[in-house]
């Protein structure tokens, strides 16, 4: 049966899932400016076993189907992945005793990462500094650029028939969806407007909120070493920080993480500590040249679970994926064309039910 759905939020998660339901439905998108905010600033990684944590266990099993689903959805939609995996750095021995508790909460996940000294992560990926006192290898993580990740769901989006409305929406309720000055009556909505959700539906009120983080994007010039081979994850003396290479010679440097409401301002110490911290793990980003700052809002949830799923008959959601909107796109977009299609979706999104709020 053929819908008029109505997705509000074009970002890596609202373009997903238009696009896979327009293989079956009338699909509109609402975005002022889709295919920006916290997905184009994103650092790329596709990593649920380096973002593990002890108490997240239904985080990782949602993050690892997604992950299993990504080769054919980049292939449907023609992006390359990096397949070089991650390496993550602990700086000291305080450092050194997380990335021990991570390993640990993984083993008994079943889910295995190689241990290493600083002297063998430095063989596995030479740019890490002499500083660093350890580090773990993860294989299996993936990475993808966000930006032409969005570019061809953009244009995916255009071929399979989803019309684009570039304005914001105001509210969303069952059976309409209102705009400034009008409204588009549907079947089915599905907010998806990331950090902005919550405005859009009373039941989303409290349950998501804006956490801001800012990257950096750094390029080697004539004359310096090449940007790592491997996505490398560190910690320094507690901070976390990332460094995700591109294919054409980028290197994407993230992320703070700031409780700053709608603030999307990229400051002088945030920029500072990305550079600092950065530099400790791989010291020849000193002499790259910096070439971009920026700052996004990411969709913060309770519990760091997305939600997906009904809010009401006819609204659904599909937002709160905080650091894990690129990973979990797939099983997202997957879980809502099930939803409206009246089919079970993906087993390992159940944990992500909205319902779970009210318990």
């Amino acid at each position: 049966m053929s819908h008029n759905v109505v997705v509000v939020g074009g970002g890596v998660v609202g373009l997903s899932v238009a696009w896979r339901l327009a293989a079956e439905n009338d699909v509109t998108l609402v975005d002022p400016a889709p295919a920006r905010g916290a997905s184009w600033v994103a650092g790329g990684m596709l990593a649920p076993v380096t973002e593990a944590w002890p108490g997240e266990e239904d985080l990782l099993d949602v993050g690892g189907a997604s992950l299993a689903s990504w080769p054919g959805f980049a292939a449907d939609l023609g992006v390359e992945l990096y397949t070089e995996g991650t390496v993550v750095a602990g700086f000291d021995a305080a450092d050194a005793a997380q990335l021990d508790i991570v390993a640990d909460f993984l083993a008994r996940q079943g889910r295995s990462v190689e241990r290493l000294t600083g002297r063998e992560l430095r063989r596995v990926e030479p740019t890490v500094g002499p500083s660093v006192r350890s580090g773990l290898k993860v294989s299996g993580d993936l990475a993808v650029d966000n930006r032409e990740l969005l570019r061809c769901l953009t244009s995916r989006a255009y071929e399979a028939g989803v019309e684009f409305i570039r304005e914001p929406a105001r509210a969303v309720r069952a059976g309409a969806v209102e705009l400034a000055g009008s409204v588009l009556r549907c079947d089915i909505a599905v907010v998806a407007a990331g950090a902005w959700s919550g405005a859009l539906h009373p039941a989303l009120a409290s349950a998501v909120r804006p956490v801001k983080g800012e990257i950096l994007r750094l390029r080697a010039r004539d004359g310096t070493l090449p940007p790592p081979r491997h996505t490398v994850r560190a910690l320094v003396e507690s901070r976390p920080v990332y460094l995700v290479p591109r294919a054409d010679g980028e290197l994407v440097l993230g992320a703070t993480q700031y409780e700053a409401g709608f603030d999307t301002a990229v400051t002088a110490g945030g920029v500072r500590d990305l550079l600092m911290y950065a530099e400790r793990v791989v010291p020849a980003i000193a002499e790259y040249e910096l070439t971009e700052t920026a700052a996004g809002l990411r969709a913060g949830s309770r519990d760091n679970l997305p939600l997906v799923g009904a809010l009401e008959p006819g609204v659904l959601v599909a937002a709160g994926h905080h650091r894990n909107g690129l990973l979990l796109a797939p099983i997202t977009a997957d879980a809502i064309r099930a939803m409206v299609a009246g089919v079970e979706p993906p087993a390992e999104i159940k944990s992500a039910d909205p319902a779970r709020l009210e318990r």
